[in-house]
């Protein structure tokens, strides 16, 4: 059986690494008082989040009761305490230093050095965006890869996981301030969080982030990448200015012929193959996109779609067969319900052919 998450994390050895590190920052602090504070009766009941928390207490009832001290014990072990043990660090900053806005944001910034400050910095910009982005843009520049990506990541209005930023859903201009300094990054580190910045605000403004895309497209092969994986949702859905942006053909003179599955009835934890034909109906070779999507049925006569990605690339004139296997094995991302489901095959945007078929 593997190994629980909550268990990689926080074990004996990295809280004993993390106390010998204190130690020699700290005279007054106790490593024997801390351990037997983290390792409580309860430590056993806590999921891995919860135990994140639970060591920043304990860190907050063996440092110096003055913040901006025991910030500064923090900000020197910072380089030893690396990873995801290290998010305690800002973890701290987010609990105990909100009336310290200065010491506070200057250390996020050197803790995402070494581990990530991208949740711990959403409450300061909930409370003040204004301040809080005038770092970020100084955040942007620096020649800490970590520290760029952080000044993309901690402000992506829907980051999984996390606290919505309601502010920068209504009105994301000041974190495209940010992207625009970052779009052509040398770190493929960095240049994923804008993408997925981009695609985060997608869902909220569409034209707004076509447009970003048609104004920086061509910059660099680097931003090219940046737009193409920031349009994925928009491309999903058919977005007609983001297919044509990236040079998918129209639809209009492609098919798909003979969809077929291999079985129409299946039981959960199984799965089939299916094959079509694409036709394109012009003379040339075109760019296609091709997907499909599943409708899946849901507890209490619910359904919900989800679309999965065949392939894109150039199709020559003529029929191809295209073959395809899907699973319906549950996951811990997704559960599947017994009764009808739908696939449907999509080319470039537009839904061409369906069937039926039944889990039980």
């Amino acid at each position: 059986m593997a190994e629980k998450l909550k268990d990689q994390f926080f074990t004996h050895y990295t809280i004993d690494r993390f106390a010998d590190a204190l130690q020699k920052q700290s005279k007054t602090f106790s490593k024997e008082q801390f351990i037997r504070l983290v390792f409580d009766n309860k430590w056993e009941t806590l999921e891995l989040k919860a135990r994140m928390r639970h060591v920043t207490v304990c860190l907050r009832a063996c440092l110096p009761e003055d913040y901006v001290s025991a910030l500064l014990i923090l900000v020197k072990i910072a380089p030893a305490v690396k990873g995801f043990e290290g998010m305690v660090l800002p973890d701290f900053v987010e609990q105990y230093g909100m009336d310290h806005w200065e010491e506070s944001l200057n250390a996020l910034g050197h803790f995402t050095r070494y581990s990530s400050s991208e949740f711990a910095i959403r409450p300061f910009l909930d409370q003040n965006p204004g301040l809080v982005m005038h770092y970020m843009l100084q955040w942007a520049d620096s020649e800490h890869e970590n520290v760029r990506r952080f000044a993309s990541e901690g402000c992506r209005p829907r980051l999984p996981w996390a606290m919505l930023l309601p502010k920068f859903i209504v009105d994301p201009k000041p974190v495209l301030e940010v992207l625009e300094k970052l779009k052509d990054d040398p770190s493929l580190f960095v240049g994923r969080s804008v993408a997925n910045n981009l695609n985060d605000i997608s869902k909220d403004h569409p034209d707004l982030v076509m447009d970003v895309a048609v104004k920086w497209y061509g910059y660099s092969d680097r931003t090219n990448w940046v737009i193409k994986h920031g349009l994925r949702t928009l491309l999903k859905n058919g977005n007609k200015r983001a297919l044509n942006l990236l040079g998918v053909a129209n639809a209009e003179k492609l098919d798909i012929l003979n969809l077929k599955l291999s079985k129409t009835s299946l039981k959960i934890g199984e799965a089939f193959q299916f094959l079509f034909e694409l036709d394109n109906r012009t003379n040339k070779t075109l760019k296609v996109r091709l997907e499909y999507i599943i409708r899946f049925a849901k507890a209490y006569g619910k359904s919900s779609e989800k679309v999965f990605q065949i392939a894109e690339k150039e199709m020559p004139p003529g029929k191809t067969t295209i073959k395809r296997k899907h699973a319906f094995a549950d996951l811990t991302t997704r559960k599947h319900y017994p009764g009808e489901h739908t696939l449907t095959v999509v080319a470039n945007g537009e839904r061409k052919a369906e069937m039926r078929f039944v889990l039980k």
